[in-house]
Formats: structure tokens, sequence, C-alpha cells
């Protein structure tokens, strides 16, 4: 059995693997003062019914990577890891300006998400931030684009604006709020509906000239069921896709 991390800045996702199959996932908070015997403890608990024989792990989130290690040192000394880092094998050529600058979970995804659907594709991983990246026919990393991500933007608004707060994050009935908390919750899932489908539109289009395929849609991310329902570009939702990258990384490298 293969146990995959993906230590995101907001949640922790975990899963197992038996063989191709993910047999079971954890989504917990992912918290950087963690130690490493912290994480041990928390990761036991959750895994004590399972006996993984290899890890593997991607993290946007260097503290908490640093405690990972020393964690992995003392209680997966027995186990074949891979840690999703340079040097690892991943089968991505990263065709950007600046390689080094990419996130391990971003690399992770298209791998997965060309392997999954083939390319070219976007995908859209609803996280503390908004990505959206860019994969070629071939499986080439071509960019994206980053934004700010649903919660934090709620959050700020709140912080910022002294009679708005924050709200459930639901689909309102309709677009036209009657009233504060509906006003909030549609320019929150609408807006960002609107934001993701605007952008997929000029990616298209920039591809367009040098693909003939129009690229397949992929939504991912903790956050990505807000969205999915009132999007109109997402065709797919993948929402164990960075497992599934993690799995194949660590294929790659066995």
């Amino acid at each position: 059995m293969l146990l995959t991390v993906d230590v995101g800045n907001t949640n922790t996702v975990l899963g197992i693997f038996d063989d191709k199959e993910l047999v079971h996932s954890w989504r917990v908070k992912t918290d950087p003062r963690s130690t490493a015997d912290e994480l041990w403890l928390q990761y036991r608990a959750l895994i004590e019914d399972y006996k993984p024989s290899g890890l593997a792990v991607c993290s946007t989130v260097p503290a908490t990577l640093r405690e990972l290690r020393t964690m992995i040192a003392d209680y997966f000394a027995d186990v074949r890891v891979t840690i999703v880092e340079p040097g690892i094998k991943t089968g991505v050529p990263l065709l950007v300006d600046n390689p080094k600058e990419i996130g391990a979970d971003r690399i992770v995804n298209t791998l997965a998400a060309h392997t999954l659907y083939g390319g070219p594709a976007i995908v859209v991983d609803f996280g503390t931030s908004t990505n959206l990246d860019v994969v070629s026919p071939k499986g080439e990393f071509l960019g994206g684009a980053l934004a700010p991500g649903i919660e934090i933007s709620v959050d700020a608004l709140a912080a910022r604006a002294a009679q708005l707060r924050k709200v459930e994050l639901i689909r309102p009935k309709n677009v036209i709020g009657k009233n504060t908390v509906e006003a909030l919750q549609s320019g929150t899932i609408y807006g960002f509906a609107g934001q993701v489908d605007g952008l997929v539109d000029r990616i298209t289009a920039e591809l367009a000239e040098s693909y003939s395929e129009k690229p397949t849609v992929i939504a991912t991310g903790g956050l990505a069921p807000l969205i999915i329902g009132v999007s109109e570009t997402i065709d797919h939702h993948e929402p164990d896709l960075t497992l599934i990258g993690l799995r194949l990384i660590h294929e790659r490298n066995a």
C-alpha cells in the first residue's frame, strides 16, 4: 500500500492506495507549527488500519516539509519514500521562465491530468489560491494563472468592510441577492465562477494559436464543489487529482 500526502497552505490531504485504487482519504488542517512527533501522532491515528510500504509527499509549506523529513527519518525508515522536489523524475517538462518557482502540487496535477484526460488541458485547483495550470498535448507544463482563493477573499472582505461579515459559502437562490447574505454569496460563488470561465476562455484562445484541439478543463481542490455547478467551462471534477499524481510519480521513481 502507498500513503500519499499533499501538504497545502490550508489543508493537508492524505490518501491510501492499494495498487491503483484509492481506498481511503482524509483532509486535515495544515499547521506549520506542528513538530515531527505531532505529525506522526496525527498520521498514525488516521492510517492505523493500514500498513503502507511506500510514501509519496508534495508540499507547498517549507516548515511542514522540514518536519515531515524528520518524521520520515524517525518513523518511516523502512518505507520507500518519494518527495516531489528537484531531482525527482516526474516526466513533466516545465516550459516556463524559472522552473524552480513552480510549486510541487502544480507539477503533480499536470502529470495526473495528462494521464487521465490527455491534452491540451487546464487544471483549475480551488485551494488557498485558485490555480489554473495549462498542460500541452505532450504533457508539458506551459504555465498558467494564479488568483486569490475563495476563502481568503471572503475573509479579507469581512475584515476590511465594517458592515459585511463572513457568510456560509453556498449557492444562493438568485444572482440578485435580496439581502446582504445572499448578495455576498452571489458575488462570491458567481463571481469566482465568472473569473474562472473568463480565464479559461482567454487561455483557450491562446492555446488555439498552437493546438487545434480545445483543452479539457479539470477542477480539483477542496473548494471546487462550490463552483463546478455554476461554471460554464469546467468539464470534469477530479477531487483526488493530486493524490493520483503522487502515486504516478512514486511509480516512476520505483
